[in-house]
């Protein structure tokens, strides 16, 4: 039987583990949403410990600048699919794991029907609006989700929703406003963190499912890597975030559930259509240096609201970014600010591009 296998005898040895631990693994589902920093170590420990079912979803491609901390990826993977090169590589990894994949974004549309297939979910993603759909469609489906979140040399773990354990609105009652949002591309990420952060979040996976040690339910570990320090903070639970009914219309996840019109990157090869547009680049100043469309111009994001006065509002706006998803949101805002502003958000950003623009650049 699979829970005797000499590949796992590491660990169905240990006393406080044992076969009936590796039996459980074997017998679970679990969802990992998000490929990135976080997903990609979750995904790598799971699948080499003998996780039963491992969904990955995901609709990101790779980029130069993930390679730094998605170590699941090589430079070969470069523009890839995400969902594709962990699946191949998980595969080459253990050909025993069955492996579902959902190569789509999370929303309000897909949540409780891909959710309720697995017995455990694990946010690995870096956007408030993912984790506040990722509650309450468990909430909902009464699964618990292992949350992790990172900021520079900071990192954070907890289990949510967990028997009588508190949710993530618990916690966070309210998400933050867009120009509040942290994420890796402003505030950067030491590459190494994510290692640490998702193989806690790993090692929660292994408890929920084994039945084994004590989980990071009703606790939200701290991590400092400056100092090499955890801490615990004990959280409460509040029975009025066990009460809801129904997903939210919209979570606010920039490039997922999106009204905010798009088009396709072909507009820019369209010589007639560049000379009469304006094209934003909405990436950070750092990313935008590194490499960009000759005709944009930058305003990072965060810095939108400041800069208006650089809209020509004459003529149509088109927003790029390095996936699509922070265009999206730079639109979602200029209808909010601007509601009579022509905009719109080219799909898929810099990393669709084909090679003939690439080389243009």
């Amino acid at each position: 039987m699979m829970e005797h296998s000499p590949r796992y005898i590491r660990q169905t040895s240990l006393p406080d583990f044992g076969p009936e631990g590796q039996m459980q693994l074997r017998k679970g589902k679990v969802l990992i949403v998000g490929l990135g920093g976080l997903g990609v170590p979750v995904a790598q420990y799971l699948n080499a410990m003998g996780i039963g079912t491992l969904g990955l979803m995901d609709n990101d491609s790779i980029a130069l600048h993930n390679l730094q901390r998605q170590v699941l990826y090589a430079e070969e993977d470069v523009g890839q699919p995400k969902i594709a090169i962990a699946k191949k590589k998980l595969e080459a990894q253990n050909c025993e794991t069955h492996i579902d994949l959902h190569q789509e974004y999370l929303s309000a549309k897909n949540a409780l029907d891909i959710l309720s297939k697995y017995d455990v979910i694990v946010d690995a993603t870096d956007n408030f609006g993912t984790r506040y759909l990722i509650n309450d469609a468990c909430v909902l489906l009464n699964k618990p989700f292992v949350y992790g979140a990172l900021q520079g040399f900071e990192g954070q773990v907890s289990v949510f929703n967990y028997k009588a354990g508190p949710t993530y609105r618990c916690v966070f009652p309210d998400p933050p406003k867009g120009g509040e949002i942290p994420s890796c591309n402003e505030n950067g990420i030491l590459g190494v963190l994510p290692g640490i952060i998702g193989t806690l979040q790993a090692l929660e996976v292994v408890k929920l499912l084994s039945g084994k040690g004590q989980l990071l339910s009703g606790t939200l570990l701290l991590y400092d890597g400056n100092i090499q320090m955890m801490q615990k903070i004990k959280l409460k639970t509040f029975p009025k975030n066990k009460k809801i009914t129904a997903l939210q219309p919209t979570y606010g996840i920039p490039g997922c559930e999106t009204t905010s019109p798009v088009v396709r990157f072909e507009v820019i090869q369209d010589r007639t259509v560049m000379e009469n547009i304006q094209l934003i680049d909405v990436r950070d100043p750092e990313e935008f240096v590194s490499y960009h469309l000759k005709s944009a111009i930058n305003i990072p994001l965060t810095n939108l609201e400041d800069h208006l006065i650089r809209i020509d509002l004459k003529r149509p706006v088109y927003f790029i970014c390095q996936s699509g998803k922070r265009s999206g949101y730079a639109v979602r805002k200029m209808q909010e600010l601007l509601p009579k502003a022509e905009v719109y958000s080219i799909e898929g950003g810099m990393i669709a591009l084909p090679d003939t623009i690439k080389l243009s650049l």
